[in-house]
Order: structure tokens, then C-alpha cells, then sequence
């Protein structure tokens, strides 16, 4: 049974429309209208207990309009949620209890006090005795690396000390379902790598299922076998990161290093030139020409060695969004 199931979601805001100046003021506090902005628009899918799913899209696609329904902090226009056998929007506290929402750009730690006294009120807003409190604080910390560190003031610690810190608070009443927002927002490549390997190791010890959106492509090419991709609010996109590519990247990128330096324009006689490094050069080419191509270059142009890869994922996806995204 899944975990999550969302049917035909969809979340519509009324935005009021005003003129500028004295006279669109009076006639907006008189006789107001309306645009309907679709931030979500019929969105569907399940996801099974202990998966890790990668949530992309660009910026005002619709991802944490979705995340805030899930985690039940917006209502649903239309549509229904049910996350671990509860409504989400209804807030009920067992429900509280299975899931939690961590936005990268948002922080439920008291700047000023230590780290320690913010999750002692988590765990007496969740009741967990002293020594169970204790044991998950020592496990956490553990894991996260954190030792010393939580009797400072928040204000205190780096930014990936921080951002350990919130997963910690979040983490604390072991929920079932975890939704992350941009969780490595800012951090160093470092603190980047060691908030993924927490997620992985928790993900294994606890079963917990995860929903992740992030800008940085490492971290749902290291963690997530499978993405749903949102534009536009809708979703075009649910299935493998390999499927993807499959479907929006229609090319291969073909390395090549030569026995001598060429020029550019006779380069181009094989397929488009996406970078020259003195004798290194790589071509994107057409799947469906790939073999006739690769065959022409091993014939024609002295070779010391040759590589066909998939182009990197990051690079698709950010070639979607920025040309536009066809279904």
C-alpha cells in the first residue's frame, strides 16, 4: 500500500488585480477582480514505503506549493492527499507525529539559545520521556556529526552545522515520511556530501520515505532512483533518472581524444562541437546517428582513445527548463 497517494491534486490562489493610482485604489476597495493563478494544476502519483523520490522543476513550478498540501499546511483547491493513512490538511496529531517538512530556507531552531533547548521543547511537544529523548539525541548527533556542537547558540554554528542541527530537530520523533526543501541550500560541497549521507543512512535504518526537491543534481543523482519532474504545475514526469534522459535528452555526448590538434571547422564535419581542449574534443550527437557517427570518426580521424556517455543530468534538466519543456 502506498505511503503517499495524491489524485488529481491541485492548489488555485485568487489574486486581486488593482490599477495604479488613486482611482484603480478606490475602485478596488469597491468592486474587486480576480485572476486565478494555477500554482498546482491535476497532479497524480503514489509512492511506496522507504523510497527516496527526487521532486525537480524550476523556480515557481508548483514543488513547495505540493510539499506545503502534503505536509498539510495549505488546503488543496481540489483533489485528495492521503500521506500514511491520514488526511493531511486536517493536521491531526498522530499524523504530525508520522511525518515532518524541513525547507532549507526556513528555521525552527531559536536563533539565540543553544541548539540543546530547541530540541528539548520538540521532544515535550512530541512527549518523549527524558531517557527515549536522550537515546534519539545521541544517536542523531552521532550520525550527523554534531558532537559539542548543540550547546552553542544556534547563531554560532556554520551554515552545514545549522542545517544539521534543523535535520536533528526534525528527525527527533522518528517520523515515517520526511519532506525536504532545498535541505543543502547554500552549503559547502562538504556539508552538502555529509547531509546526503545522513539522509541515505537514515533512509536504511528507519525505512523512512523521502520526498526531496533540490537545485543541486548531486544530491538526487545520489540519492534518488526515481523523480517526478513538475512544470508549469503539472507533472510530465514520473519515473527513473535513466528513463529521463531517454525521453529529454535525444542526444550523446561523444569524447574523443586525438593523435593531433584540428581544426574547428573540419571537427564539425562529424556531428555539433560541444568543447575543444586542444586535442580533446567532445561532439553531442543523435542517438539514432550515433553508430554511423562514431563508426566515421574511428575511420577518418586518428583516435587515441573514445568515450559515449549520456550528457550529465544537470545539464538536461537545466536545458528544459530553459528552453521550454515538451510533452
Amino acid at each position: 500500500m502506498s505511503i503517499i497517494a495524491v489524485e488529481n491534486l491541485s492548489k488555485i490562489y485568487p489574486v486581486a488585480l488593482k490599477e495604479p493610482g488613486i482611482k484603480g485604489t478606490i475602485a478596488h476597495f469597491f468592486n474587486r477582480t480576480y485572476r486565478q493563478i494555477k500554482a498546482v494544476q491535476n497532479i497524480s502519483f503514489a509512492i511506496e514505503p522507504g523510497e527516496i523520490v527526487g521532486f525537480l522543476g524550476p523556480n515557481g513550478a508548483g514543488k513547495t506549493t505540493t510539499l506545503k498540501m502534503l505536509s498539510g499546511l495549505i488546503h488543496p483547491s481540489e483533489g485528495t492527499v492521503n500521506v500514511a493513512g491520514y488526511f493531511p490538511f486536517r493536521r491531526q496529531a498522530q499524523f504530525l507525529k508520522k511525518m515532518s517538512l524541513v525547507m532549507g530556507q526556513k528555521q525552527q531552531l531559536l536563533w539565540d539559545l543553544p541548539a540543546l533547548d530547541s530540541l528539548r521543547i520538540n521532544a515535550a511537544v512530541y512527549r518523549i520521556g527524558d531517557r527515549e529523548f536522550q537515546q534519539r539525541l545521541e544517536e542523531l548527533e552521532s550520525l550527523l556529526s554534531l558532537q559539542g556542537k548543540l550547546t552553542q547558540p544556534v547563531r554560532k554554528l556554520s551554515l552545514g552545522e545549522r542545517m544539521k542541527a534543523e535535520l536533528l530537530a526534525a528527525l527527533l520523533h522518528h517520523p515515517q515520511v520526511l519532506f525536504l526543501d532545498e535541505p543543502t541550500l547554500g552549503l559547502d560541497v562538504n556539508a552538502q556530501a555529509a547531509v546526503r549521507e545522513f539522509l541515505r543512512e537514515y533512509n536504511r535504518r528507519y525505512d523512512a520515505t523521502i520526498l526531496l526537491t533540490s537545485h543541486y543534481m548531486a544530491d538526487i543523482t545520489a540519492l534518488c532512483r526515481r523523480v517526478l519532474l513538475i512544470y508549469e504545475g503539472k507533472l510530465i514526469y514520473d519515473g527513473s533518472l535513466e528513463g529521463l534522459l531517454e525521453r529529454f535528452a535525444p542526444c550523446r555526448e561523444v569524447k574523443v581524444e586525438l593523435a593531433n590538434v584540428f581544426p574547428k571547422e573540419k571537427l564539425a564535419f562529424y556531428g555539433d562541437i560541444k568543447a575543444i581542449a586542444g586535442r580533446e574534443v567532445k561532439f553531442i550527437v543523435r542517438r539514432e546517428d550515433l553508430t554511423q557517427t562514431v563508426e566515421k570518426i574511428l575511420a577518418q580521424l586518428p583516435i587515441l582513445d573514445l568515450s559515449i556517455a549520456d550528457p550529465p543530468i544537470e545539464e538536461v534538466i537545466g536545458r528544459l527548463f530553459t528552453t521550454g519543456v515538451t510533452e
